[in-house]
């Protein structure tokens, strides 16, 4: 699995950025190329998303070894990551099954835990996206008014939509892989697998709007990730680093670039 990626910059300490699903390195682009002014920086497509391949097998071992080997081919012996959401939770497999190649590591409103229900907060767009007539769209309108049928949100129906592309005969197909990413989705609700423990500083970011992470997690965040501190985002929800950008680049600039030795004594703050 060789996967797709873009660098920004050619200085500093390398740092990976790792999207959620739906989502591409594209989705990152103005915080890499911000980054990429003090750090050397990757984005990734994960497999299934962007431009990478495709494959039936999806778990987050499986990704977080597809980083693995990213980094091995590119000759990175370790790096700071970001992570958003799925991606986090890549990101912090990763950490726990190779704590050795992670300096610091910035998890974005996304916990170590298993998100249960009969259906998940995004089965109502697998619905959507499934359900586009695909074959016979003329215009990315079409699909636009089609898919409002299943989200009503037209920021997250421009987001989804963006992996909608035109094929070698002029018409329309998804870049994604989504018959996979929907058969895999219960495994992508799902925790980081195994007991490593991550012992370096670790940074998690939360949207206020949002409650994928809140009190309830604590205890196995702190069992994966002891030396964890928390930031808030102010009236920012899941999609926090889109929603508060400023905001969200210099809370994860000043984290990676803090020198002190340990940031698990921190209370949890927040910021507007």
């Amino acid at each position: 699995m060789k996967l797709n990626f873009r660098q920004y910059g050619e200085s500093g300490e390398p740092l990976l950025i790792l999207h959620g699903l739906f989502g591409s390195l594209s989705n990152w682009a103005w915080h890499s190329r911000k980054l990429a002014e003090h750090f050397t920086v990757y984005g990734l497509d994960l497999r299934n998303h962007g431009g990478s391949p495709h494959d039936d097998a999806m778990s987050y071992p499986l990704m977080a070894q597809d980083v693995v080997d990213f980094m091995d081919d590119q000759g990175i012996e370790s790096a700071h990551v970001l992570g958003h959401s799925m991606g986090g939770k890549v990101a912090m497999q990763l950490a726990m099954d190779h704590p050795e190649r992670i300096k610091r590591l910035v998890i974005a409103d996304i916990a170590p835990v298993q998100y249960g229900g009969e259906r998940g907060e995004h089965d109502e767009i697998f619905d959507g996206m499934c359900a586009l007539d695909v074959d016979a769209l003329t215009s990315r309108t079409e699909a636009d008014k089609q898919l409002a049928a299943w989200v009503d949100d037209e920021l997250v129906r421009q987001f989804l939509l963006s992996n909608l592309v035109r094929d070698d005969e002029g018409g329309y197909s998804w870049r994604i892989n989504l018959p996979a990413l929907r058969d895999s989705y219960p495994a992508l609700r799902d925790k980081p697998a195994g007991d490593g423990v991550f012992d370096r500083e670790v940074l998690f970011i939360r949207g206020d709007l949002s409650d994928y992470i809140n009190e309830s997690h604590r205890d196995e965040t702190l069992r994966h990730f002891p030396r964890a501190s928390i930031k808030t985002l102010m009236q920012a929800g899941h999609w926090l680093h889109a929603e508060k950008p400023e905001t969200f680049n210099r809370l994860v600039f000043d984290f990676l670039t803090d020198n002190s030795s340990d940031l698990s004594s921190q209370k949890p703050q927040a910021d507007s």
